[in-house]
């Protein structure tokens, strides 16, 4: 296995030490200009201390660099076959460096969480259960990823890479088990990340959302990083028009309603989710209603960073990316079709009558329900995201919050449902994919992210 004095050692990328700082001796310096400029092994790193501090400087150097590698600042580059093979680089404080050797007599595959990327010119592998990356210099790291999709012992995967030398294998098999890439497959055939709990529930798209749009686990940007600032203009507060002759709705009279309406708990209380419509549909004055109680502009705001706005459910940095589209079967005074709300000027912007996609949305919104009335809902709010709108700001949680808000705006649509005696039910999936058909949007621009059913109450449930 190899020699780790051999191993190159760098700065991470995050780490906030540079050449320039100060340090307590010449050695030290040396060192961190050394580090800060493509690295180099111990033992040169050793040598510069000696020759700049003496030997009273190198236990101060030892102690530095266990610091510094404790704290997660150091990458190391292992070198095999006298080429390096991977880079280690560690992402948050607290991935601690080494080899751990596959046990003899187990097998091993590749985590069901491991997955590989580009990033730049580099093929990196990750895994959303270590905050650790794995930086492959060439080929060699492949060969033993792809081997290691099957089961394999220590003794079979270097007898099926033995034109790589045992070293290699060894040594990038025996990393991979140290930053927990490899699961031990039992007798069963199985791995202890199918069955143990509590990982067995995890699928490996929700722990990497998880993972990368949490602090902890990554050294990505997180937060109001305005990346595109200087490269992108800001999307609008409100999307432009998308139809030429829109449809004016009711304004409510909201200090009417505050002596009207029943109090915050009850509607708590009241508040379920109904999957029956009544016999008459819902009106446009209570559409109008609902749709300026719950997410109407009520006022914008000018900053150096782009439009902002108020509305009435919550919105990180009162961005307001989402957008609602009404696909209506039955409303008094409204023809069946697909609509955009316009929540600056409270209207309806017809999108046109119904087709096959509209019609597949709300049979999926009908299957995800168990809808089991004859009748189909009478109205289908459409929940969609322009995302350029929250990651032209946001960095690694932009999604997470975009699903955030898609959880107030529901709760909210509930809540002002329940005070006005109607029937919502929110819906748990749907059809992104038909949405952008539906609509004409790019599935990468804007696409829906939630879905919510409204009606009136049957004269059981009212």
């Amino acid at each position: 296995m190899s020699d780790l004095s051999i191993g190159v050692l760098t700065f991470s990328e995050w780490a906030h030490i540079g050449p320039d700082d100060p340090l307590v001796s010449p050695g030290l310096q040396a060192v961190v200009k050394c580090l800060c400029n493509g690295g180099g092994t111990r033992d040169e790193l050793r040598d510069q201390v000696w020759r700049l501090d003496g030997e009273t400087g190198l236990a101060r150097f030892y102690y530095v660099l266990a610091q510094w590698s404790a704290a997660g600042l150091l990458g190391h580059t292992l070198v095999s076959e006298g080429e390096p093979l991977v880079t280690w680089v560690p992402l948050a404080p607290g991935a601690v460096f080494g080899l751990t050797p596959l046990k003899p007599d187990t097998a091993y595959v590749l985590s069901r969480f491991a997955y590989s990327r580009r990033e730049g010119a580099q093929w990196v592998l990750e895994s959303s259960r270590c905050a650790v990356q794995l930086r492959l210099h060439d080929g060699r790291g492949a060969q033993v990823l792809a081997q290691l999709s099957t089961p394999q012992t220590a003794q079979d995967l270097v007898a099926a890479l033995s034109e790589l030398g045992s070293e290699t294998v060894e040594t990038f098999s025996a990393l991979l088990h140290q930053v927990g890439m490899l699961s031990e497959v039992t007798t069963d055939g199985r791995t202890l990340e199918e069955t143990a709990l509590p990982l067995a529930t995890w699928e490996f798209h929700d722990l990497l959302f998880h993972s990368r749009s949490r602090v902890g686990r990554h050294a990505n940007p997180v937060g109001s990083t305005y990346r595109f600032a200087d490269e992108i203009e800001p999307l609008p507060a409100v999307k432009p028009s998308m139809s030429a002759n829109p449809i004016p709705l009711n304004v409510s009279d909201l200090a009417a309603l505050a002596e009207t309406d029943m109090p915050l708990s009850r509607v708590l209380e009241a508040r379920s989710s109904i999957r029956e419509h009544g016999e008459s549909p819902i009106s446009i004055e209570q559409l109008g209603s609902f749709l300026y109680r719950v997410a109407r502009v009520r006022q914008l705001i000018d900053t150096p960073y782009g439009q902002l706005s108020s509305r009435p459910y919550p919105g990180g940095g009162a961005i307001y990316e989402l957008e609602l589209y009404l696909l209506v079967q039955r409303c008094t005074d409204l023809s069946p079709g697909l609509y955009h709300y316009d929540p600056l000027h409270h209207q309806l912007e017809p999108l046109g009558a119904p087709t096959p996609d509209t019609e597949a949305l709300l049979h999926d919104a009908m299957a995800a329900t168990g809808w089991e009335p004859e009748q189909p809902p009478q109205v289908l709010i459409l929940v969609s995201a322009r995302f350029a709108r929250v990651s032209w700001k946001y960095a690694s949680m932009a999604y997470a919050v975009i699903l955030k808000h898609v959880g107030v705006l529901v709760q909210t649509m509930y809540l002002v449902a329940t005070a006005m005696g109607l029937a919502p039910c929110a819906i748990g999936a749907g059809d992104a994919d038909r949405f952008a058909q539906a609509v004409g949007t790019e599935y990468e621009a804007e696409t829906s992210v939630g879905e919510f059913l409204l009606g009136s109450r049957s004269e059981a449930e009212a």
